[in-house]
């Protein structure tokens, strides 16, 4: 069964206005914003994602992890950082179609922090609100089922991606297919699954976000539930994507290191053979010299091989 939801106007809206705002990224060359910038993201999503969570540690703390410096803290805070940034670092090996790969995440997500890590619930469980339950999930003998089908129609229904990633978090939130990690997990799934078609996704950090309007985010959940679709939480998600790109627009005067274009080109131009003029065509901001020598780096340290000499010289991505 397709999940339950409506197009409202306003989601058509955002979706047109998320649309346009990926149109002047990609334009800017912000795709695969620059390293530095990528780095600091990365560490404010890890950061958001665990603070909801409940997680105490700091972003200077987690900084300090990232770069293998020792941290003193509770461990098992540590414990979700370090998980955290294994699982993030392995967005590319994560296929946000395939159920068994969605498990593989939360395995490495909860690793040493519940026994049952990557495995779907055997009991039932409930989400208390101070002294009320505020929601109580499916029974246990039915994850796998809802699961499945959740997964077919994020696989078979002809749906934007953009709207399918809300509704994929909202129904994983209403599932609730563990013990724990799930609030992680839906807002880990919902990158899975946008990255995919835009890339951009990988280096945002829409938890940051989420974590600024928690009240709302959790608000957007419960009346969702209430209305029995995910036509609000959409909507909500929908106005946080637009914010995380609207943000990174606002980067005024951002300066693309050479190895930042390299990278950059490499997505663009993937296996085939180019030229110094067409690695120049897209970025058209630098000079024929820069473009020389953003080639030669890459060459001198073994990104990039060279065929040829001077004006026949070819090049091609190792």
């Amino acid at each position: 069964m397709k999940p339950p939801y409506k197009i409202s106007g306003k989601i058509l809206k955002l979706v047109a206005s998320i649309s346009e705002k990926i149109g002047e990224i990609n334009s800017a060359h912000l795709h695969k914003p620059p390293t530095e910038l990528r780095k600091k993201n990365r560490i404010k999503t890890i950061h958001s994602s665990l603070e909801i969570e409940g997680n105490t540690l700091t972003i200077e703390q987690i900084t300090a992890i990232v770069e293998n410096k020792n941290v003193i803290g509770p461990k098992k805070d540590i414990l979700e950082v370090k998980n955290a940034i294994t699982v993030y670092n392995s967005l590319d090996n994560l296929n946000p179609y395939n159920f068994d790969s969605f498990c593989d995440a939360h395995r490495i997500l909860m690793n040493g922090l519940i026994e049952s890590a990557g495995k779907l619930r055997n009991k039932s469980v409930g989400i208390v609100k101070g002294s009320e339950v505020a929601h109580i999930a499916p029974p246990a003998e039915k994850i796998q089922f809802l699961m499945n089908d959740l997964f077919d129609y994020l696989k078979t229904d002809d749906e934007i991606i953009l709207i399918k990633s809300c509704v994929f978090h909202y129904e994983m939130e209403f599932i609730h297919p563990f013990l724990d990690g799930n609030g992680r997990m839906g807002r880990l799934w919902q990158t899975v699954i946008l990255k995919e078609a835009y890339p951009i996704f990988e280096f945002l950090p829409i938890e940051s976000l989420i974590k600024v309007r928690q009240e709302q985010y959790y608000e957007s959940l419960s009346k969702s539930d209430n209305t029995g679709e995910s036509t609000i939480f959409i909507e909500f998600m929908l106005e946080i994507l637009l914010n995380s790109l609207e943000e990174l627009l606002q980067i005024q005067n951002v300066n693309l290191a050479n190895i930042d274009r390299i990278t950059i080109f490499k997505s663009i131009i993937k296996e085939d053979y180019f030229t110094r003029k067409e690695f120049l065509k897209n970025f058209r901001e630098i000079s024929s010299a820069t473009a020389s020598r953003d080639l030669k780096y890459g060459v001198e340290n073994g990104f990039i091989e060279k065929i040829g000499d001077k004006n026949t010289a070819k090049y091609k991505f190792k």
